[in-house]
């Protein structure tokens, strides 16, 4: 085991300095000068060379990513051309808000997803099975930008504008309001989770359509299986061989799926933190590619690379924990 996690870890170290050499390279093939961004559009050429120079920007780019590589590695990540603050607390500050999104959908994709695809595996061919498959489609198939921007005209103002009950009345900007420093502990987690309600849904609903259809195969695939056969011929209850011997065994790949599933969550998480102004590392993100801001790109690129390995090196260790097979295998 210890030495499939090394090789794991090594694999992974491998894939996230591959992920941040091609973006180095694609970052600075764009259009764009960062440095007239700094110096501003009014600036003569010889300020405009000053800045290249001081920005680096002039010496080749091979060297310029060799220098990159040896600060990040020391933990200097540069500093923000935009904001004119350390990188590292540009992504300090975004952190939480990505991880409270991502925790948040990540839980109720899975929690909504088993249960749905328990029942639809339990009331598989009938007309509830055809009905969840059919709206599980729908929401599966749409972008998550698109459904975003739905929730939106829907719940804040078409709420707002048709007069509905307050509990259906969401914000759709931000992370909190603008009196939320004034608010008391209690009333700033319920503003907290009201911003929060619109882009954890559209995250956690397109999670649970495709979670619900794998979960629903998977235990559908078990429950035709010889040993649920015998158990049913025995005399258990419904309850215990569903209990003990569906879902045991069923959901055993749906471990794998959440690692697999990681990469998507993250990109889809850009998308609807700059849709609702969710203060997080994606939305930090696509204003530096829009500002040229290199130092924030490059390392919220690489801290996206290292929390999508991480996260998949968690659910291949979680899958041997569950799967007694593996770790007879490993010993």
């Amino acid at each position: 085991m210890i030495r499939r996690i090394t090789l794991r870890l090594v694999s992974g170290f491998g894939l996230v300095l591959a992920v941040v050499t091609i973006t180095f390279v694609l970052i600075n093939l764009a259009p764009g000068d960062p440095a007239r961004l700094w110096v501003g559009p009014a600036a003569g050429q010889a300020e405009l060379e000053s800045a290249r120079h001081a920005l680096g920007l002039d010496r080749p780019l091979p060297v310029r990513y060799a220098a990159w590589l040896a600060g990040f590695t020391r933990g200097d990540w540069g500093t923000s051309l935009a904001q004119q603050r350390p990188v590292s607390r540009v992504l300090r500050d975004a952190l939480p808000y990505t991880v409270l999104l991502s925790a948040g959908s990540l839980l109720l994709t899975y929690l909504g997803g088993i249960i749905v695809g328990m029942v639809q595996a339990v009331k598989r061919r009938s007309g509830t099975d055809t009905a969840i498959t059919v709206a599980t489609l729908i929401v599966y198939g749409m972008p998550a930008y698109w459904l975003a921007l739905i929730l939106v005209l829907v719940f804040a103002f078409g709420a707002a504008r048709f007069g509905w009950p307050g509990w259906l009345q969401f914000p759709a900007l931000g992370a909190s309001g603008l009196d939320a420093d004034f608010l008391s502990p209690g009333r700033q987690l319920l503003d907290r989770l009201e911003h929060l309600a619109l882009p954890l849904t559209t995250l956690a609903l397109i999670g649970v359509a495709g979670t619900a259809r794998y979960v629903r195969g998977a235990l559908v695939d078990v429950r035709d299986r010889d040993f649920v056969r015998t158990a049913r011929a025995k005399g258990l209850s419904p309850w215990h061989i569903e209990t003990r011997h569906v879902m045991r065994n069923g959901l055993i790949p749906v471990v794998t799926l959440m690692g697999l599933s990681l990469p998507a969550l993250f990109s889809g998480a850009v998308f609807v933190e700059v849709i609702f102004a969710w203060p997080g590392i994606g939305r930090e993100m696509v204003a530096a590619v829009g500002a040229r801001d290199y130092p924030v790109v490059m390392a919220a690129t690489a801290v996206f690379a290292a929390l999508v390995i991480i996260g998949n090196l968690a659910a291949d260790l979680l899958y041997a924990v569950v799967d007694p097979r593996l770790r007879r295998s490993a010993r």
